[in-house]
């Protein structure tokens, strides 16, 4: 089995192997303010190009990102940021009306078919 790559550093964490920035960028916060599912999906409030000098490079990389639906995993995986500073950020945009969450309706405790092979079939496409 070959040694593992390293990753390779993004906007968000120029040190991969650190991380500190990203929680940094949360203020220190580990959870979000609303209880996120990884698998909840994730849309830019607006649909036209904003200012986006006013607000920090992690909120204009996510919404630029979410210009498509994504789900907070992919935001995390893209991003090469940790699911918890992911979550943490999209709360907080939320609150601030720059996305819109779309949570996932649990029947009797059980995920929507639906809802599962959309996933599965995001993660066939990466």
């Amino acid at each position: 089995m070959p040694p593992p790559q390293p990753q390779s550093p993004s906007p968000l964490n120029p040190d991969p192997a650190s991380p500190v920035r990203p929680y940094a960028v949360t203020g220190g916060r580990t959870a979000p303010r609303v209880k996120l599912a990884m698998e909840a999906l994730v849309s830019s409030a607006t649909a036209e190009q904003r200012e986006f000098s006013h607000i920090t490079p992690e909120y204009q990389a996510i919404s630029q990102l979410c210009r498509q639906v994504r789900s907070v995993a992919e935001v995390s995986a893209l991003l090469r940021i940790p699911l918890g500073v992911v979550r943490v950020l999209i709360a907080d945009m939320a609150a601030e009306g720059l996305v819109r969450v779309h949570q996932p309706q649990l029947d009797e405790g059980r995920p929507d078919v639906n809802l599962l092979e959309r996933v599965l079939s995001g993660l066939r496409r990466l």
